[in-house]
């Protein structure tokens, strides 16, 4: 699974349809299944598919960024990527257009009151993670079996979508990796030095 944030043009949406049929063809067999949420502002996507065709999705996001005058995508931050799920969440790859209100200033608590104060990284990617599981765990006990679009599903459960303030803050959050410097420690070999426990490529110790 790989959850990106990044904002966005509306243009994406063909984009990753696009993308998406490409991959499809080349990796033969690997399903692609997800979900798209396109706020005001932002946009949310999960992916899921084999490791092969996630790296290729996080290559697709660095060449975008690259380029000089590209619109469709801009400052992406990798939430989470994971390569070993024992199941999926979604049954197909979708996206939803989100008319939530654009809002300015601290994020809401649960009682929606402002707050003063901002969260840390590692909870607010907590909060989202949690949020998109239990979703994804709604929506595929909701569709299964049901002719009821995903929009209209969606549409009925406002308060599980991850809030677009939260994702607001994600993106100006400089400890979260970009596709760029993700796929650089990808391919980055790390060697690990048995006597003193050090993973070269690594600025830091670890304990073996």
């Amino acid at each position: 699974m790989q959850v990106t944030v990044h904002s966005f043009s509306f243009g994406c949406t063909v984009h990753y349809e696009e993308l998406n049929q490409r991959l499809q063809r080349y990796y033969q067999g690997d399903a692609i299944t997800g979900l798209l949420l396109l706020y005001p502002t932002c946009m949310l996507h999960v992916i899921e598919s084999s490791s092969e065709v996630l790296v290729s999705l996080l290559q697709d996001l660095r060449d975008m960024q690259e380029q000089p005058h590209c619109v469709l995508i801009e400052a992406p931050r990798v939430l989470v990527m994971s390569h070993d799920l024992p199941s999926r969440l979604f049954q197909q790859w979708s996206y939803k257009v989100l008319n939530v209100p654009a809002r300015v200033g601290g994020m809401l608590s649960r009682d929606g009151l402002e707050k003063e104060e901002e969260e840390d990284t590692d909870t607010l990617v907590s909060t989202a993670l949690s949020m998109l599981l239990k979703l994804g765990n709604h929506l595929l006990k909701a569709t299964k079996g049901s002719k009821m679009p995903l929009g209209s599903v969606l549409d009925a459960v406002p308060e599980m979508i991850v809030p677009q303030d939260i994702l607001v803050q994600l993106l100006s959050r400089g400890d979260l990796l970009s596709p760029q410097q993700y796929l650089q420690a990808y391919h980055t070999p790390l060697h690990i030095l048995m006597d003193s426990g050090h993973a070269f490529g690594s600025s830091q110790l670890t304990t073996v």
